[in-house]
């Protein structure tokens, strides 16, 4: 399973941190509404599961694998799919249900070998993603933006949520 390169600078302020990619000399691809389907593969094992996405362009079907909250503890096979929906229905076909609905907001640039997301989810604080073909490369960006690995955090979306006292595995509807 591919690793992923990325990490998460929290409670950012989205117009300054955009302000500062397009100064450090990054370009902006666009702003898009997403929704997802999550589905456990085995209940109660938060570090793997299975995730359906519409970005509003493409549709995509993925297993993650969490080992751990470093840069690089994230793993992750992905494929296009082009149906939301249908998706959604084979995979209850298939003994799958999805445990929640998501929507979030997402602003994305590229800077030198990185791409950055400003993510907006309901309920808590934006925060920026960098992810990149290295560790190394995930840790340089930040410090082109002004922040040291310190500052990083390769905490998944569950333990975000946590950090605001919300359950996310109880939420069925995280809508705008």
């Amino acid at each position: 399973m591919p690793i992923e390169h990325e990490a998460k600078i929290l409670d950012i302020d989205p117009d300054s941190i955009e302000r500062h990619i397009i100064d450090k000399g990054g370009r902006k691809l666009g702003e898009r509404f997403m929704r997802r389907y999550v589905y456990d593969i085995t209940p109660g094992d938060e570090s793997k599961w299975i995730r359906l996405r519409d970005n509003g362009n493409d549709t995509t079907l993925a297993v993650k694998h969490i080992t751990s909250d470093a840069i690089d503890g994230t793993h992750e096979v992905e494929v296009s799919v082009n149906d939301f929906a249908a998706t959604n229905e084979l995979l209850e076909m298939m003994g799958f249900t999805a445990k929640s609905y998501q929507e979030t907001k997402r602003i994305s640039f590229t800077l030198d070998s990185a791409q950055l997301e400003i993510d907006t989810w309901p309920q808590i604080p934006p925060y920026l993603e960098i992810e990149a073909p290295t560790k190394e490369d995930v840790i340089r960006v930040a410090a082109q933006l002004g922040y040291t690995e310190s500052d990083l955090t390769g905490e998944n979306t569950i333990k975000i949520y946590a950090r605001h006292e919300i359950d996310l595995n109880t939420v069925p509807e995280l809508r705008f």
